[in-house]
C-alpha cells in the first residue's frame, strides 16, 4: 500500500509557475485520508461555486465559466478518487485544464481566482513535506517504511534488497569461520556489516533516484555508522532513530522518525534565520512586499519565506515589480506574495512556505537577498 500524495515534482510547479490564462482559478480543500469523502466533496463544491461567482463578477465569457465549472464538477463523482486522500487537495483548473495534487500538509480551505494560479500553499509540500522513508536496519532483518503525516506507515518492496548479513555475505551465519586467509572476529564480521550496508544501499538506489525526500535511518552501531560510510543519497537525515528496530514496533520507528524530520526543519529554519541576521547587518535583506516583489522582478532575492495562508491582494508589474494593492481579492486582483514567491521560483531562488511566525519580522514575507539593493 502507498501512501496517496501527488507532491509535485520542480517541472511540474514550473509549468504551474509559468502558466498564464485570464480564467485561471485555485482551490484548497483540507482532507482527511480516513474520510469517505463526503464532507470534502461539499467543500470543494462551495468553492468552485465562489470561483464561478467571482469569475461571472469579472466578465469571464460564460463559455470559459461553464467550461471551469464542469471541469471542476467531474471530480464529484469520482468514488476511487475520494476515498483515496491525504491532508489536504489542491486543485488547479482554467477552461482547458484540471490539475489536482494530494498534499501531505495540513492547509486551510481557500478559492483563488486570477490569471495565474495560487501557488504558495502549494509551495509548502515541497519546502516541508512530512513526509519520509525510514530504513529499519538490523544485522538479521531489513525493511523500508514509507511514513506520512498522521498516516502510515506502509512496508515498500524493494527488489534485491538483501535480508540480512548473513545472506549478503553468502553465509548461514554471520559468525561462520571465513575462508582461510580471510579476517576473522570482531574485524571479519564488521567487513560482512559493510557488504551487507553497499548491498542494501544498492538496492534503495534505484527506488529513491531522482527524490529528495528524507531518509531516516533506524539502527544501532555499528551498523549506523558503517551505513552512513556508504549511503549515497544525498538527503539521508543527520540523526537516527534510537534502538534496535528489530525490538520497536512500526508505530513506535515512525513515531520515532517524524522526531527525527522535525528536528531536520527546526534546523534548516534555524539555519536560514541566522542566515538572515547576517545579511541583514550587509544591507542584504528585505521584508516589505514592495521592496521585495522589486527585488525579485530583477532576480535579486536569493531566498524568501512567506507565510503560506497570508494573502495580499494586487498586482506586481510585469517589467518594473512595482505594486498596486486592491481592497479585496477578486479575479482581477492576485496575491502580491505569491508572485513574488513565483518570481523568485523562477529566477533559480529557493522558496520557504512556513507559517507566518517563522516569517523573520512576522509579516507576510521576508527575502534574503543576492546583493544589495
Amino acid at each position: 500500500m502507498n501512501l496517496h500524495t501527488d507532491i509535485p515534482s520542480r517541472a511540474e510547479i514550473d509549468a504551474l509557475l509559468a502558466g498564464r490564462d485570464a480564467a485561471s482559478v485555485s482551490i484548497y480543500v483540507p482532507t482527511d485520508p480516513a474520510s469517505p469523502g463526503e464532507a470534502e466533496r461539499i467543500e470543494l463544491k462551495n468553492l468552485a461555486a465562489e470561483a464561478v461567482r467571482q469569475l461571472e463578477e469579472a466578465g469571464t465569457p460564460k463559455a470559459d465559466a461553464d467550461a471551469i465549472a464542469e471541469q471542476l464538477a467531474s471530480l464529484d463523482p469520482d468514488e476511487t478518487f475520494w476515498r483515496h486522500q491525504a491532508r489536504s487537495l489542491a486543485v488547479f483548473a482554467t477552461p482547458r485544464s484540471l490539475v489536482s495534487f494530494r498534499l501531505p500538509n495540513r492547509l486551510v480551505a481557500q478559492v483563488q481566482v486570477a490569471d495565474r494560479f495560487h501557488l504558495k500553499p502549494l509551495l509548502r509540500a515541497v519546502t516541508f513535506p512530512q513526509v519520509a522513508f525510514l530504513l529499519a536496519l538490523a544485522q538479521g532483518s531489513v525493511r523500508l517504511l514509507e511514513v506520512g503525516p498522521e498516516v502510515g506507515p506502509w512496508e515498500v518492496d524493494v527488489p534485491d534488497l538483501p535480508s540480512d548479513v548473513a545472506s549478503a555475505a553468502g553465509m548461514a551465519s554471520i559468525a561462520d569461520r571465513a575462508p582461510r586467509g580471510a579476517l576473522q572476529g570482531a574485524e571479519g564480521q564488521k567487513v560482512r556489516m559493510r557488504q551487507y550496508c553497499r548491498e542494501v544501499d544498492r538496492a534503495l538506489r534505484p527506488m529513491l533516484a531522482g527524490l529528495d525526500v528524507p531518509l531516516v535511518l533506524a539502527a544501532t552501531e555499528p551498523l549506523d555508522s558503517i551505513y552512513r560510510s556508504v549511503n549515497t543519497y544525498p538527503h539521508l537525515a543527520p540523526q537516527s532513530v534510537p534502538g534496535s528496530p528489530e525490538a520497536s514496533s512500526d508505530t513506535e520507528l515512525v513515531a520515532g522518525a517524524r522526531t527525527v524530520l522535525d528536528t531536520v526543519y527546526a534546523a534548516e529554519l534555524e539555519r536560514v534565520r541566522e542566515l538572515y541576521e547576517r545579511r541583514a547587518s550587509q544591507g542584504r535583506t528585505a521584508q516589505d512586499v514592495v521592496d521585495l516583489a522589486r527585488a525579485a522582478t530583477f532576480g535579486a532575492v536569493d531566498t524568501v519565506l512567506v507565510d503560506i495562508d497570508d494573502v495580499v491582494p494586487g498586482t506586481v508589474d510585469e517589467d518594473s515589480g512595482a505594486v498596486t494593492f486592491a481592497e479585496e481579492d477578486d479575479a482581477v486582483a492576485y496575491g502580491v506574495v505569491d508572485e513574488i514567491a513565483r518570481r523568485v521560483w523562477l529566477n533559480g531562488g529557493r522558496v520557504l512556505a512556513v507559517r507566518r511566525e517563522d516569517v523573520p519580522g512576522g509579516g507576510a514575507a521576508a527575502g534574503i537577498l543576492r546583493y544589495a539593493v
